[in-house]
């Protein structure tokens, strides 16, 4: 599946897992390591709706960042959120698995295996 794209964590378990998962079905996903090489905010806004919920849920609330940053705010605008992610990409949720206009967030990693 040339379409599939994986927003990975080498270090995180869970990201690990859902890559072992994909490969295991013969998939080998585009991995975009996002701590190296964060997104830009259209892109996490892009990916935000492709997962179809709210912009917090692709992001990593119990992160220091997170209430440093006030983003626990009530009225943080979502472009304020997207910016924080590409900022401090430690903020995005992981493993994050897109393919095409459709993603979702590999927690458990088990989910990444609804969009195949």
């Amino acid at each position: 599946m040339d379409d599939c794209v994986l927003w990975h964590n080498p270090r995180c378990s869970k990201s690990r897992a859902a890559l072992e998962l994909l490969r295991a079905r013969g998939i080998e996903p585009r991995i975009v390591e996002y701590l190296r090489q964060p997104p830009h905010p259209a892109e996490i806004e892009r990916v935000a709706q492709c997962l179809g919920e709210p912009v917090k849920a692709m992001m990593r609330t119990d992160e220091p960042e997170f209430a440093e940053l006030g983003l626990d705010e009530r009225g943080v605008s979502d472009a304020a959120l997207f910016a924080a992610m590409a900022s401090h990409p430690r903020l995005i949720q992981r493993p994050i698995l897109i393919r095409g206009e459709r993603a979702v967030i590999g927690r458990p990693p088990e989910a990444v295996l609804d969009l195949l």
